[in-house]
């Protein structure tokens, strides 16, 4: 993937330009200025002296956005077609028709399955309601106050009790963990993980609190999973009075009523007299309460004036598109961590609230920047930037939904694979199956359902592990070498790749077609001389060479980070 550019005087004029920009721009300026562009403008005022990569080409743009927006490359056909295109603005086009594709509702909520999850089981009612949620274009604050406040007596919105009542769940015979289930909540929509401050003030993070994790805690140990209905479902024990605790250093006692960290203490109001004497037996589960702290703590987190909710959001928008956040890990937000550029935080979560939490819109904004299309290339000897600078793309693993997506669609087998699912005969798979597009029936071939098992297994992480990093693991090794999922997916079959390869007469079109379909780019020169060396060495077998080929690249680091 090496590659030589040069840096020259027209582009240090344009950096001056861009740092007068983001200095002296006046508000009238900056609201007639595209959001993608300010993020330029912040980003490239801060350079400095660091070593920065051009925008990166038309065929590593396509690859990368297909993977951003709709979880799979592209094929080998839109890759040609965009490279051929002329058009000036053909970036923009791409990126408004992957998000207007019925693939984009169904890579967020792959994503977001497995962020808001991780790992910790699957629910096709969940996993549909998040796809329709995304169909919508849902604001992300609805969409979270749903999660947190899952009613189940709304049955359009009922399924986003999964989150909390699988956290609810209880493991063999530990018992629920309800301060797990506040560490999430605090991490994931606030950005700050309160685990430590449980018993005392974190000894080494002075902005978390014991106070902060409480006052989650006095809502969320109230909850309980519903075991009178057949899906999940979570009920709600009313709150009387303030929780109490007392730090392990201190035995001072103290109590709060809900709040949010950082917020003020809800008033408890007094229960109510009953009117008449309380029947003998208790309904088996308890009515809602009158006044919920559950929503109540809800609604106060997504609320427009609780800036650490959106600020938290933008943050792991940009986690998940470049790798790395501007406060990082994104779940330790506080003063002795700062952000790499704090204007540009400020600047996405005002937009994000003023945009009324679109998650579509930010996303779009922050593709069309210069700074996403950078590639992962720099200059020959030239040392890399620290990563915080975003002044390079960032190599990022690939989910294990879009290694199996991009894995079925290079190999040609999209359309065998959806008609052997379509079957009768065929076992069915799960809804969350990841695959959304075309996807001609081969009994060998395994079916889709088996393969995100066999995927799963081998390169998702571990159950309540954030994916973070990539990390070579045996199990992944083993699983190129040895899978029969694989060797099947690679075997002949009428339409797919290898079938397809093997009709090419012409070696050096042949590999043109591989590196299209497997890497979305043409060979270079080296790559295609090599490759027709080894394609004639062995044209005694050629099929199999073919099928060894293919399995080269698929197995190579370029394949399977996106870069």
């Amino acid at each position: 993937m090496g590659s030589s550019y040069q840096h020259n005087s027209w582009t240090i004029l344009v950096s001056a330009v861009v740092l007068t920009i983001a200095t002296t721009a006046t508000a009238g300026d900056l609201a007639t200025t595209s959001l993608h562009e300010r993020i330029d403008a912040v980003i490239e005022s801060e350079f400095g002296a660091a070593s920065t990569a051009p925008v990166g080409d038309d065929a590593e743009f396509l690859r990368r956005i297909s993977l951003d927006l709709t979880g799979t490359i592209p094929n080998s056909d839109r890759v040609r077609t965009f490279i051929g295109d002329v058009a000036k603005s053909k970036r923009e086009q791409m990126v408004d028709d992957l998000l207007a594709s019925p693939e984009w509702p169904h890579r967020m909520a792959d994503l977001f399955h497995v962020i808001l999850m991780e790992r910790r089981g699957n629910d096709s009612d969940w996993q549909v309601w998040l796809g329709a949620s995304f169909t919508q274009n849902k604001p992300w604050n609805q969409i979270v106050y749903q999660i947190l406040n899952a009613e189940a007596d709304d049955e359009d919105n009922r399924a986003a009790a999964y989150f909390m009542s699988k956290r609810l769940d209880k493991y063999g015979q530990n018992p629920v963990d309800y301060p797990g289930l506040v560490r999430d909540i605090g991490r994931m929509f606030l950005g700050q993980d309160l685990q430590c401050a449980e018993c005392h003030d974190h000894l080494f993070i002075d902005d978390y609190k014991q106070l902060d994790f409480q006052g989650l805690f006095a809502v969320y140990k109230n909850t309980f999973v519903r075991r009178d209905v057949k899906f999940p479902a979570v009920g709600e024990k009313a709150m009387t009075a303030p929780v109490e605790f007392v730090s392990v250093f201190d035995p001072t006692q103290r109590k709060t009523g809900p709040r949010i960290p950082g917020g003020t203490a809800f008033s408890i109001p007094e229960p109510k007299p009953i009117a008449s004497p309380a029947p003998k037996k208790k309904p088996p589960v308890p009515p809602r309460p009158e006044w919920s702290a559950v929503e109540l703590l809800a609604r106060e987190i997504t609320r427009p004036e609780n800036r650490q909710f959106a600020r938290t959001t933008v943050n792991r928008v940009w986690y998940t598109l470049f790798g790395r956040g501007i406060v990082h890990p994104v779940d330790l937000d506080h003063s002795g961590n700062p952000p790499s550029h704090p204007r540009l935080l400020d600047l996405l979560t005002d937009e994000f609230i003023e945009h009324d939490y679109n998650l579509k819109w930010l996303i779009r904004e922050i593709v069309l920047s210069k700074t996403w299309q950078r590639s992962s290339r720099l200059t020959d000897n030239t040392d890399s930037p620290a990563a915080d600078r975003f002044a390079v793309a960032i190599e990022r693993p690939l989910m294990a939904e879009q290694l199996l997506a991009s894995v079925v669609r290079a190999t040609g087998n999209v359309t065998l694979l959806e008609e052997k699912k379509n079957s009768p005969e065929s076992e069915q798979p799960d809804a969350d199956s990841g695959l959304t597009a075309n996807l001609t029936d081969h009994s060998s071939l395994p079916t889709l359902a088996e393969l995100k098992t066999a995927f799963s297994k081998a390169f998702a992480n571990d159950a309540r592990e954030p994916e973070g990093e990539f990390k070579a693991t045996v199990k992944g090794a083993l699983f190129w070498l040895n899978s029969s999922e694989i060797q099947q997916l690679l075997n002949r079959h009428p339409g797919n790749l290898v079938d397809k390869l093997t009709q090419i007469k012409q070696p050096v079109s042949l590999v043109d077609e591989l590196y299209l379909a497997v890497l979305s780019r043409f060979p270079t020169p080296d790559e295609s001389s090599v490759m027709v060396s080894f394609l004639n060495d062995a044209s005694a077998d050629r099929e199999t060479a073919i099928r060894d080929a293919t399995w080269s690249l698929l197995t190579s680091v370029e394949f399977y980070v996106n870069h």
